[in-house]
Order: structure tokens, then C-alpha cells, then sequence
């Protein structure tokens, strides 16, 4: 309901009188925005001319795109793309959850230990790393257990010690471990400091705080940026190309070699990492939702 005030009649005395008009006698007007319907219309032209150019250009060459997006070859190489991601990043999220409790413990020994192993991991690029670990055997002929600077007991040597696959799972776990630490650590802080003061007022035990007060709440910080980490590791597999492993961009890479096809086999990496980042999203979303139950924007 609305209010209007009605003058009284000439002749009479008294206050103006305060009617009341339903809401549907008022006009109700829509923002209008022009605007977002110009840039609607420009995009909605960009990508019609996008799609036309991918079906009419030759040089696509979608025939050749087609006759190996599902050869036997490629899912190999997609298979090994899948477990390097799968093996760095849950190597690589144990170790980051070590050296974020590091980080968060009472020690300074401990915070300078993991600050400067996240200081190193995170300065050197991850090429570099994956090289250094292809080629230890060339710095370190072999390695021993003993007692330091004094005598050795057991004697290994390093050319045997992991193969290319080997190396390069621990390069990425490695280097994976110091992002994920400062993920976690800083989805730990992100939780109100006195929420674990008044869980240890009444006496729930650290641990118990820990799983069930502060985690669920971290969890959502965590996972937005842990997720994009992974989707990161997933496509940065292709940098293994350097070390001869037949993951996806290697084989692809082999492929066009022999037959001088370059455009339609990089497009048949690009729609399988297009194909397995929109899984990972779509996995991603539902984590996300569970772990905002009962929360409100």
C-alpha cells in the first residue's frame, strides 16, 4: 500500500487527509541498460565470427584433428598426463600440509626450516627442477647413509634410482608443495582466532578444534585456490615434454613432427585439456558446496 494526501473542500477546516492507494496503481518502471545489451551484442558477434573462422578456414584442418583426437596413442598419453597430475598433487598437498603446520607451529626452527624450503621452491622454475632431477646421476654419482663427514654404511648408486616418470612426479610434488602450503596456511589464518580460544574455554580438546571447528572452515578458502593449483599442475605436465615423457603434449608433439600437421594436433591437446580442466571445475563446484553448507553470501 501507498499513501497520497487529499486536500479538504473549500469551505471546511482541518489537517489534509492521508488516503491509501494499493501498490498496483503505482507505476513500476525497470532500470533500463542499454548498455549491457551493446556489449551483449558485440560478444555474441565476436564469437559467431570465432565459430565461422573454425569452420571455414582450411587451415584448421579438422579432418586430420578428427583421425587422431581418439587414437590409442593419445589416450596413453592422456593416461600418463592424468597420473603425473594425480601423483604431484596428492604428494605435493601432504607435504604442503606439513610445511603449513610448520609455518603455524610455536618453533622458530621449524618456521625457518619450512619458510626457506617454500622460499627455494618457489624461486626456481620448474623447469630448472625437473632437469635437475632428470640429471642428479650427473652431480651425484651415488649416495650413502652414514654417520656425517665420518663413515658410510650403505652405498647406492643414482642412476638407478628413479627413471624420467619418477623424476618428474617428484619435481612437480616438490615444487607443488610450497604453493600448497601457503594455500593451506593461509586458509588456516582465514579462520577467527577466537573461535579456537572459546573451543578451548570449553575444554574440546586441540585436535577435536582443529578437525572440526577450524578445518570445515578453512576448507573454504582452501579449496578455490587448492583447485586452481591442480588445474595449473594439470596443464603444467606438458613442461615434462623436456624430459622425453610421452604425456599428451609430447606425443602430440611427435606426432606433427612426422606428418608437418602442427595446427590440428595442437588443437587435439588443447579440447582434451579443454575437456579434462571443465571435469576438474565441475568436481570442483560440488566440493565447494559441501563444504558451504550452512553459510550464506
Amino acid at each position: 500500500m501507498s499513501t497520497t494526501s487529499v486536500t479538504p473542500a473549500s469551505g471546511t477546516t482541518g489537517p489534509p487527509v492521508t488516503a491509501l492507494l494499493p501498490e498496483s496503481e503505482l507505476p513500476v518502471v525497470a532500470r533500463r541498460h542499454p548498455w549491457r545489451w551493446v556489449g551483449v551484442a558485440a560478444v555474441l558477434v565476436l564469437l559467431a565470427m570465432f565459430v565461422h573462422g573454425l569452420a571455414t578456414n582450411p587451415g584448421w584442418d579438422w579432418p586430420t584433428f578428427f583421425q587422431f583426437f581418439a587414437t590409442r596413442t593419445i589416450f596413453s598419453a592422456l593416461w600418463v598426463t592424468v597420473q603425473l597430475t594425480v601423483y604431484g598433487t596428492v604428494l605435493g598437498f601432504v607435504l604442503g600440509a606439513v610445511l603449513a603446520s610448520m609455518r603455524l607451529s610455536s618453533s622458530p626452527f621449524l618456521q625457518v626450516v619450512a619458510w626457506g624450503y617454500i622460499w627455494a621452491f618457489r624461486s626456481i622454475p620448474l623447469i630448472v627442477q625437473l632437469l635437475f632431477w632428470f640429471n642428479i646421476a650427473y652431480l651425484y654419482k651415488e649416495l650413502s647413509l652414514g654417520i656425517p663427514f665420518g663413515p658410510e654404511f650403505v652405498h647406492f648408486s643414482t642412476n638407478n634410482l628413479f627413471g624420467p616418470l619418477g623424476a618428474a612426479v617428484l619435481g612437480l610434488a616438490l615444487h607443488q608443495a610450497a604453493y600448497a602450503a601457503e594455500i593451506i596456511r593461509g586458509g588456516i589464518i582465514s579462520v577467527d582466532a577466537r573461535q579456537t580460544e572459546a573451543a578451548a574455554a570449553l575444554g574440546i580438546p586441540k585436535l577435536r578444534q582443529f578437525f572440526r571447528i577450524v578445518l570445515p572452515q578453512a576448507m573454504r578458502s582452501i579449496l578455490p585456490n587448492g583447485a586452481n593449483e591442480v588445474i595449473s599442475l594439470f596443464k603444467g605436465t606438458s613442461i615434462v615434454s623436456v624430459m622425453a615423457i610421452p604425456e599428451l603434449f609430447y606425443q602430440v608433439q611427435v606426432i606433427y613432427g612426422r606428418n608437418s600437421r602442427v595446427v590440428p594436433l595442437l588443437m587435439v591437446a588443447t579440447v582434451w585439456y579443454i575437456v579434462l580442466t571443465t571435469l576438474l571445475s565441475i568436481v570442483q563446484y560440488y566440493v565447494e558446496r559441501r563444504f558451504a553448507r550452512g553459510t550464506t553470501r
